[in-house]
């Protein structure tokens, strides 16, 4: 990126921003390795959850595009969320997340993540996810999630057997 641009930037992600707060989306800043990924944004939309990511020269990649595992991250992070909600907010882990990239997002470019369930059983959640710019695609995914059973209290007091 150009210095030039590098100065630009800063006042046309605030406008972004403001756009997207118009269109009911909302800034979420979090914890840990999606803390340094972000920030992600989420509207709720007839019931159900959007996720995005406004791709600034912080999640680019060399050649000038968001970088895979930025969006990789967005689309696991939707895909989790929209599991944990669909179990009763109760954690699930990815086990596979398998994806296809079918387009590229430029800089300064919003990309959304739609995430659905599939299928569920009594352990495992399957989901499909579709990234977007606009009407766009650019990356399609399917993803397999492990249901976290909680611990029975009982075997929480008694702790490990002897």
């Amino acid at each position: 990126m150009t210095p030039s641009r590098e100065n630009a930037e800063p006042g046309a992600v605030r406008e972004l921003e403001a756009k997207l707060y118009a269109d009911g989306w909302r800034r979420h800043d979090s914890t840990g390795f999606l803390n340094a990924c972000g920030p992600l944004w989420t509207r709720r939309e007839d019931g159900e959850w959007g996720y995005g990511m406004l791709a600034t020269s912080r999640h680019l990649n060399p050649a000038g595009v968001l970088h895979g595992g930025a969006l990789l991250t967005l689309v696991d992070h939707a895909v989790s969320t929209v599991a944990w909600q669909a179990c009763g907010r109760i954690p699930c882990l990815t086990l596979q997340l398998d994806g296809h990239f079918v387009g590229a997002v430029a800089p300064l470019s919003f990309v959304e993540v739609r995430a659905a369930v599939r299928q569920r059983t009594r352990g495992l959640v399957f989901l499909h996810a579709c990234a977007a710019v606009g009407e766009v695609p650019v990356f399609q995914a399917q993803a397999i999630m492990k249901i976290v059973q909680p611990k029975r209290p009982e075997a929480i007091e008694s702790g490990p057997s002897a």
